[in-house]
């Protein structure tokens, strides 16, 4: 099912324990109006019917590749794997629970040829668990520098898509840490790409379920702190100022209650 000898975009979905929402998400990926993909989802040791669910979609569409880790690893190894398992020319992230856009891939893969970028981004809107839009939508800026995103952690994750014509893959990789590990990478790769690029339509919806690690405020809090102390290696006068405007942004942008 893929045209030509490798696909115009890899897409790499880390996966625990995401019965329930796996077949939606895998859904909105074959619904893309650009065809030319191939899907990498990493098994990070699921103990539900994760591994059954992927494979039964691997076996009907041979765009979607299974991936499985030998021990839970966490996310960012996961993803790492898939990293380098990619044969695209772009590669996108997604979420095990998260939508996307049916014009997602092929709006963005336009928008990166047309700015001719190695990295961006796109605005998203918030869902239910179901996947309902609940109507609160994030915009994102024309561009981005490694000092206003320190400030602004507006970049998703599945928003995220990269040209691995113009970025080599050691950059992308992704520190072994459990909380924080993609917006660490988004800073280490804007340290090589100077700016990222936002287009500012809704192509994904951000699925915010109870049980997940990003639904809980004060885990965000502390894993952004952490990430510019321990990551970043900000010192503290460096570090309250950045999280001050983090805080200011996620305020404004997620309504926190």
């Amino acid at each position: 099912m893929k045209s030509g000898n490798n696909p115009t975009v890899s897409i790499v979905v880390p996966v625990y324990n995401a019965a329930r929402f796996l077949d939606e998400t895998i859904a909105s990926v074959q619904a893309q109006t650009l065809t030319n993909w191939e899907l990498i989802l990493v098994d990070d040791y699921s103990i539900d019917e994760s591994t059954k669910i992927v494979k039964k979609h691997a076996n009907s569409d041979d765009r979607i590749r299974l991936i499985q880790n030998k021990q839970n690893s966490g996310a960012a190894i996961s993803r790492n794997a898939g990293i380098d398992a990619a044969e695209g020319k772009y590669l996108a992230f997604l979420d095990a629970d998260d939508l996307w856009h049916p014009e997602k891939l092929e709006k963005q893969v336009a928008f990166m040829r047309e700015k001719d970028c190695a990295f961006s981004f796109t605005g998203y809107e918030f869902a239910d668990t179901t996947g309902k839009p609940n109507g609160k939508k994030v915009n994102v800026p024309a561009t981005i520098t490694y000092k206003q995103a320190l400030k602004n952690t507006t970049i998703s994750t599945p928003s995220v898509m990269l040209d691995l014509d113009k970025i080599n893959k050691m950059v992308l990789y992704m520190p072994n840490i459990r909380r924080g590990q993609d917006t660490a990478a988004w800073w280490k790769i804007l340290k090589v790409t100077h700016f990222a690029y936002g287009l500012n339509e809704i192509l994904f919806y951000y699925r915010r379920s109870g049980n997940t690690l990003s639904s809980n405020k004060l885990t965000a809090i502390q894993r952004t702190w952490n990430l510019y102390r321990s990551v970043e290696r900000l010192n503290a006068a460096r570090s309250i100022y950045y999280f001050t405007w983090y805080a200011f942004n996620a305020v404004r942008r997620r309504g926190f209650k």
